[in-house]
């Protein structure tokens, strides 16, 4: 095949993923309004098992929610439905990164809680089809993938505002080899995009009382896409006076939140998808691994609540399933508490979870059986929870 022939396919190919971007581009302008669910009876709960050890942790998580929500439960405000088939076996074998069927049961749920799922990589065995994450986002329009780490004996308290349906993830695997010399990928950034996520993290700051948003990017050398980024949030900015807003690079971003000097200034920060990925993992690491925090993936319509953390394979084939730490999925059932209205017992839980994953550790988890399993963890947060003396509590380890 000749130059001018392996041109005309590239510029075919790209047409098509342009063809849809634009599309996706009027459908966002014309979205609707945000869920009230204090009108909605009963707010139906998904959960949704995934691989490895998500449907041991997906399974306690669910637990311990129905525990704090029983008597919604029991008075028909609140329902629980397990979603059965999002698993790479069942996605391999229909070729989906999502089954048609498995995307219905999760349509018909208000929320989901989602533990993880395998996302195939080049030479690992399975087809090569979209993670399951990257579609359900796109799917149910998850823009805004929150994820909060709080750590008070270093006085630090991060909000991320992660934008979820663009950058390099949108068209992750529309990208081209050109020739056997030349692979291109695509990366995605809309205006209307980045203004919600954007807009988002500085209603958050508003509400809660914060003083300072941070955007971060590479708009010095990644001009376009990260530049509309950057003139984005310097217009958004601007309806929030009262608000303090800079700009940060991402590999700088990277040193100072390990940085005990400078990382308690930062607050609430706004990125797009893929520096947010990475930044989020390593803000978890500092407060105490990925297994410890938990992750919103919020759209207007639905929600969906995952750990942050992979599908440890490994601990299945080695029989250790059951001593699987369940923070992270069960962190972000407190954020699906808070989300749906019960805030009161999101901040119990939230506050059980730092006692217990934090401070106390009277049961501790190795992910082996020298440690507790998932399920006399789950004892161990539902006793804690309970405590009347449960603030104080924590207030003893905090201030010290």
């Amino acid at each position: 095949m000749d130059t001018e022939q392996v041109i005309d396919q590239a510029k075919q190919h790209f047409g098509t993923v342009l063809q849809e971007q634009l599309e996706r581009v009027e459908r966002l302008k014309s979205e609707g309004e945000w869920t009230d669910y204090s009108s909605i009876r009963p707010v139906i709960i998904g959960m949704i098992g995934g691989d490895g050890i998500g449907p041991s942790i997906s399974e306690e998580t669910r637990r311990v929610l129905e525990y704090l929500l029983r008597g919604e439960v029991a008075n028909g405000k609140v329902e629980f439905r397990n979603i059965e088939g999002l698993t790479i076996e069942n996605r391999a074998s229909k070729m989906q990164s999502i089954p048609d069927d498995v995307l219905d049961a999760i349509k018909q749920c208000h929320v989901s809680v989602k533990g993880p799922t395998h996302t195939p990589e080049k030479g690992d065995g399975w087809p090569n089809i979209e993670s399951a994450n990257v579609s359900m986002r796109k799917a149910l329009d998850l823009f805004a993938n929150v994820r909060p780490v709080r750590i008070p004996s270093e006085n630090i308290d991060w909000t991320f505002f992660r934008e979820n349906t663009e950058d390099l993830y949108a068209v992750g695997s529309q990208g081209i080899n050109v020739t056997d010399d030349l692979a291109i990928d695509f990366r995605v950034i809309t205006t209307p995009g980045s203004e919600r996520i954007i807009e988002a993290a500085f209603d958050h700051a508003k509400r809660t009382g914060k003083s300072r948003v941070t955007i971060v990017t590479k708009a010095n050398v990644v001009k376009t896409t990260d530049g509309k980024f950057l003139d984005v949030a310097r217009r958004i900015g601007e309806k929030y006076p009262d608000i303090e807003w800079d700009g940060w690079y991402i590999d700088i971003m990277t040193a100072k939140l390990i940085d005990p000097k400078r990382r308690s200034d930062f607050q609430v920060l706004a990125l797009p998808n893929l520096y947010g990925d990475i930044l989020t993992d390593e803000a978890a690491e500092i407060q105490g691994g990925v297994g410890t925090a938990g992750s919103a993936n919020i759209g207007k319509q639905y929600a969906m609540f995952e750990a942050i953390h992979g599908s440890a394979p490994r601990m299945v084939t080695e029989g250790r399933a059951q001593y699987a730490d369940p923070s992270s999925l069960v962190r972000a059932g407190a954020m699906m508490l808070d989300h749906i209205g019960y805030n009161d017992l999101a901040v119990r839980l939230h506050t059980a979870l730092d006692i217990c994953g934090m401070y106390e550790k009277k049961v501790v988890m190795t992910g082996r059986d020298t440690g507790a399993t998932s399920s006399e963890f789950g004892d161990y947060l539902m006793a804690t929870v309970e405590d009347p003396d449960l603030f104080s509590r924590r207030d003893e380890f905090e201030n010290g």
